[in-house]
């Protein structure tokens, strides 16, 4: 039974403030979600992970296992995905995107930080950043065949990360006011970020729900399971192995949806998806936080 507790105190907060911004919507209250959604990803995002990543206490060698650990992951997981579509014969514009990429921002951190403390936090941040760059320059590609090199270079979450990658290898750290500053804005970032999720979630007119589900089970099977290996294979610290698999595992991201939307994909059956594996994972999490922990 107490375990049971403990997952729930680690789950509740991130489907409680999720279900905010859903009854938000549902009550017919103004969210601008394009502009929280920029603020949050160009400027408190960005915030988190500097601080965190320089402020990380976490060893050296550890971070350069879960920083591999997490490309050939997701490497796995974009193999097995690739496979998959062609397989079931799906358009790969549409599907092959959101099947490997997870919210591991709006859901991820959350967790990470709930279930394994500022330490799982800091290796969160890292599996997120391998996401992110491999999200915007081979997912790009994928929806709309125009990924470049300079565009992720230009990603503020990008350029938060390889900053907070070298004050965190170069021992630096900003002046405390500095620090103090941008730990309050990246402080908006997991509480705006779940509210976003619930909005935008409620705003979703979903398709083919039959097929959303399969697949999201799918998903979350192969993600887990090639997660799972390869952090065994690295023999990674307890922590950065729970972690690694939560990351991978995570149900689709909105911004799936909103790359779907923007270059002419099928949204709609991008939509089930986020909507599917969103509330697959409200049952599936804590179970696996009740394996991992």
């Amino acid at each position: 039974m107490s375990l049971l507790l403990v997952v729930l105190e680690i789950v509740a907060p991130v489907f409680l403030l999720g279900a905010i911004g859903f009854t938000w919507v549902k009550l017919g209250y103004e969210y601008r979600l394009a502009f929280v959604t920029q603020m949050a990803m160009t400027l408190s995002v960005p915030c988190l992970i500097f601080t965190s990543l320089m402020q990380t206490e976490i060893d050296p060698k550890a971070l350069a296992d879960l920083s591999l650990a997490a490309i050939l992951a997701y490497g796995g997981v974009t193999l097995a995905m690739a496979v998959l579509t062609l397989a079931l014969q799906l358009e790969r514009r549409t599907f092959l995107p959101p099947l490997i990429f997870g919210n591991t921002g709006n859901v991820g951190l959350p967790l990470a930080l709930f279930a394994f403390g500022e330490t799982g936090l800091g290796y969160a941040v890292v599996v997120f950043a391998v996401m992110a760059v491999w999200s915007f320059t081979f997912g790009v590609w994928v929806v709309s065949g125009g990924g470049s090199l300079l565009k992720v270079v230009r990603e503020p979450m990008v350029a938060g990360t390889l900053l907070g990658a070298l004050f965190l290898w170069q021992g630096w750290e900003t002046p405390r006011f500095l620090t103090n500053t941008l730990e309050l804005v990246g402080q908006i970032a997991i509480p705006i970020m779940l509210i976003t999720l619930g909005v935008a979630v409620a705003r979703l007119k979903p398709a083919r729900m039959g097929l959303a589900v399969a697949l999201s089970a799918v998903k979350l099977a192969i993600c887990v399971g090639i997660a799972w290996w390869v952090g065994d294979w690295f023999a990674l610290d307890p922590v950065a192995f729970g972690v690694l698999v939560l990351q991978v595992a995570t149900p689709v991201a909105v911004t799936s949806y909103m790359l779907a939307e923007k270059y002419g994909a099928d949204s709609d059956a991008v939509a089930g998806l986020v909507v599917s594996s969103t509330l697959m994972a409200v049952l599936a999490f804590p179970a696996l936080l009740a394996v991992l922990l």
